[in-house]
């Protein structure tokens, strides 16, 4: 992989999940896992979501379908705040929720709701501390 690759890589996951959890996630970083967070930041970042061809919102509408399917809640919960800065719309959200489901089962759809509805309330809770 290329250093450009990383670069866009690392400009596209800040931008999506936001410097706090990309600096929390590098501030984990040891001999061990480096090579991995590199990996992540290449591949999935920058040669992945750098693609034209698909709008971040789709993307993450995608992530979101992905995640909650292979059942994967930390993901998803990162994703679905990733999904609103990216702004998608809680329409857009709701449907994707429902049709998670429909294709994936109700336990995901569940699962999808309960998290979804956590991310915006602590969302309402720190625009209203503001």
């Amino acid at each position: 992989m290329s250093e450009d690759l990383f670069a866009t890589g690392m400009r596209i996951r800040r931008e999506v999940l936001g410097d706090e959890y990309v600096d929390r996630a590098l501030g984990n970083v040891d001999d061990f896992n480096r090579d991995f967070q590199k990996l992540v930041t290449e591949y999935c970042w920058g040669a992945t979501w750098g693609r034209d061809g698909l709008s971040r919102q789709q993307r993450s509408l995608n992530n979101l379908c992905l995640l909650a399917a292979l059942n994967r809640p930390q993901e998803f919960e990162i994703h679905f705040r990733g999904a609103l800065r990216n702004g998608c719309s809680l329409v857009e959200l709701r449907e994707t929720l429902i049709q998670i489901a429909a294709y994936a089962g109700i336990p995901a759809g569940v699962e999808a709701f309960r998290i979804a509805r956590k991310v915006l309330a602590e969302g309402e809770a720190s625009t209203s501390a503001s």
